[in-house]
């Protein structure tokens, strides 16, 4: 795909935010390569995103930011402006389980995840030759279940060290700590092997075969501090009957967290997805 800038915004709705964004860009010689929009009725919110081809523009992003900063101040915009040829630096948690993990290295070894994978984070050291057969390089964690902070500490350093954008918990078994959870807000992306709200917490397969449910789904997130409780960026779900038992119905998920973990991600590395509240305007 050529260069853009993407222009993602949200703000109160009010007349003339679509005109007044599409006028700038035209002013400038700029060229939309994709827009969407949506209007909250609810809570009376707009939220916007514009993809601007760089070649149509004479100057950066910076510069384009700076140009732009009236109209967002004028109109109390929420905003950011990325530019499609910095990719994000995405650090990859996880613990024993393989299966997101390895679909997240295939998909960056073919080029669908527009990123770069600095390190991969665990606190075991099972899926260490996978992780380096990427060339990518793997740091072995431990936890100690009686104090779980050296690990935590560590934890945090190598994501400073890194310089990490984002983070993805693909299978961590480990709850984050408050602090982490609010030095990165909307940038940690969990999977979590549910339908939530349902059978949020641990086994929720096997909860849903208790409970005798005809769909199994998961559901990728942004982290906070309640527990599988953050914006949910998608879902899925996979039909199941009574012959099902929970192992079947554990193989029949890891499917689906694949697929709506890789999805999520994508979506987030692009932009395309905008928090407001506890809800997540998503333009896929």
């Amino acid at each position: 795909m050529d260069r853009r800038f993407r222009l993602v915004l949200a703000c109160p709705d009010r007349l003339g935010i679509v005109a007044m964004v599409s006028n700038f860009i035209s002013s400038h010689g700029g060229s939309i390569a994709d827009a969407n929009q949506h209007s909250d009725p609810t809570t009376g919110w707009f939220f916007m995103r514009v993809e601007i081809a760089t070649a149509s523009l004479s100057f950066s992003r910076e510069q384009l930011e700076e140009a732009f900063s009236p109209i967002a101040q004028s109109f109390n915009m929420d905003w950011t402006i990325s530019d499609s040829s910095v990719p994000k630096k995405v650090i990859l948690m996880a613990s024993r389980e393989a299966h997101c993990l390895a679909d997240l290295l295939y998909r960056y070894h073919e080029n669908e995840l527009d990123c770069e994978i600095p390190c991969v984070i665990s606190n075991h050291d099972d899926l260490r030759s996978m992780v380096e057969w990427h060339g990518i390089p793997y740091f072995h964690v431990p936890v100690d279940k009686d104090n779980k902070q050296p690990h935590f500490d560590r934890v945090s350093e190598l994501i400073l060290e890194h310089q990490a954008d984002s983070i993805v918990l693909a299978r961590y078994m480990q709850i984050l700590p408050s602090e982490v959870c609010d030095q990165y807000p909307h940038r940690i992306i969990n999977i979590h092997h549910s339908f939530l709200p349902s059978f949020a917490g641990a086994k929720p397969y096997h909860q849903a075969h208790e409970r005798g449910v005809k769909l199994i789904g998961a559901t990728c997130h942004y982290v906070t501090q309640e527990l599988d409780a953050g914006p949910i960026i998608d879902q899925d779900v996979v039909r199941v009957s009574h012959r099902d038992q929970p192992e079947e119905m554990v193989r029949l998920g890891k499917d689906v967290e694949k697929t709506v973990l890789s999805r999520g991600l994508r979506w987030h590395l692009e932009d395309r997805v905008l928090v407001h509240g506890n809800k997540t305007v998503v333009f896929n």
